[in-house]
């Protein structure tokens, strides 16, 4: 821009027949000149791909993953296709005694990023690690204590509790009721309509004395 704008001065210059005007033009020329000298030299194209590319595109969150357990490990497992082509520093985990991050970057041009908090139990920091597999990333994280994990995160469990408590009834029409009442709020219209068909047909059996039970 500053090299356009230098251009333009001089072309003015030679046009310029006034003295006033001339002085102005020459003031501004030299400015310009100053300006372009003391301006960092351009970096070859290459090494500025190469700084462009290494920041990688916009940033996706991995929601996908599987996960089992050994004795001593919790290992969770996340697919990318040819993730082992990128250099070994653009896959990272953080972990501390209860999370870990990955960042996994300019894959395919794009970023990835994974985080578990409230893990269910103490992972050791320096026992974890992660591998690079054939379009996989591993993680594992090494339990502090040798015991089994129901689930991954705390959050996991609390909802496996409320889930459980919803249907641990003495009651068991009570149970049978929460278990309707889940399936009419998450079912789909043929299953509201046969749901509701079946309550109609149980409430008429029990007016007719059919079933002494309210279900």
């Amino acid at each position: 821009q500053l090299q356009k704008d230098l251009e333009e001065v001089k072309e003015l210059l030679t046009n310029a027949t006034r003295k006033r005007v001339r002085d102005v033009l020459l003031a501004e020329k030299q400015k310009l000149e100053l300006e372009i000298k003391n301006q960092p030299p351009p970096k070859p194209k290459d090494v500025a791909e190469e700084e462009k590319s290494s920041l990688g595109g916009y940033t996706v969150k991995i929601n996908n993953y599987g996960w089992d357990q050994s004795d001593k490990f919790v290992k969770i497992y996340i697919s990318l296709n040819g993730v082992q082509k990128l250099p070994a520093e653009n896959v990272q985990v953080n972990f501390t005694e209860r999370s870990f991050d990955l960042l996994v970057k300019n894959l395919n041009g794009k970023n990835y990023t994974m985080t578990f908090n409230n893990l269910l139990k103490p992972i050791s920091v320096d026992g974890s690690s992660r591998k690079i597999k054939t379009d996989m990333i591993l993680v594992m994280c090494k339990k502090k204590r040798e015991e089994k994990w129901d689930c991954l995160t705390q959050v996991e469990k609390e909802s496996k509790e409320k889930e459980k408590a919803a249907y641990d009834t003495t009651d068991p029409s009570e149970g049978l009721m929460n278990i309707l009442k889940k399936m009419y709020a998450e079912g789909d219209d043929e299953m509201k309509r046969t749901i509701n068909k079946a309550w109609v047909e149980s409430r008429e059996k029990q007016y007719k004395g059919d079933i002494p039970m309210d279900i």
